[in-house]
């Protein structure tokens, strides 16, 4: 569905005047929000227009924890699982809470402390599980170098990257290779 001009201007202008008239669904988040939404402007290829409400829920999106485009609180569990599928979705890259906060459409600070009381760890630190847990995948089952596997998962400085896999793995990248049998 295109997206025509009239609804992008709305959308990137933040006008109030369309809430309510329509709603707009960003593809990559899966989130779904009013014209109005402070949101960070998102890739109009990748925007999609409802003129029912319930509809993008029907399409599988979530309403925006920020605008609430049905009057109503998104759940910090619903948010929270949001959250992880960004972290699963964008580990390989530089994801800071600032973006993560602009991804999952709310602020830093709340989003960390949603974070923390729901799972127990803060966001950064479930980033880094799973960087490190893709990296003992590809240690177990790839040659590719030490630092090529480091760079993919979102960790550019080899140390940094051979420092928290001893951490949680207890041995450095290539000893844990060696003791997969690779």
């Amino acid at each position: 569905m295109t997206v025509s001009d009239q609804e992008w201007q709305a959308i990137s202008t933040n006008d109030k005047t369309y809430d309510d008239v329509f709603w707009y669904a960003v593809k990559s988040t899966k989130i779904f929000c009013r014209p109005s939404c402070p949101s960070r402007l998102p890739k109009r290829d990748n925007v999609d227009v409802y003129y029912l409400k319930e509809a993008p829920l029907k399409d599988g999106f979530r309403p925006c924890k920020r605008c609430q485009p049905l009057n109503e609180t998104v759940s910090n569990q619903v948010w929270v699982k949001e959250i992880d599928t960004i972290l699963e979705t964008h580990y390989s890259e530089p994801l800071s809470l600032r973006e993560l906060s602009y991804l999952a459409h709310g602020s830093e600070s709340y989003l960390r402390h949603v974070y923390k009381a729901e799972t127990g760890v803060t966001p950064q630190q479930r980033l880094m599980s799973i960087r490190l847990k893709k990296a003992a995948d590809m240690l177990s089952h790839t040659n590719r170098k030490i630092a090529e596997i480091a760079e993919s998962v979102g960790i550019p400085n080899v140390s940094y990257f051979v420092q928290q896999f001893k951490a949680v793995y207890h041995d450095t990248p290539k000893k844990f290779r060696e003791s997969q049998g690779r």
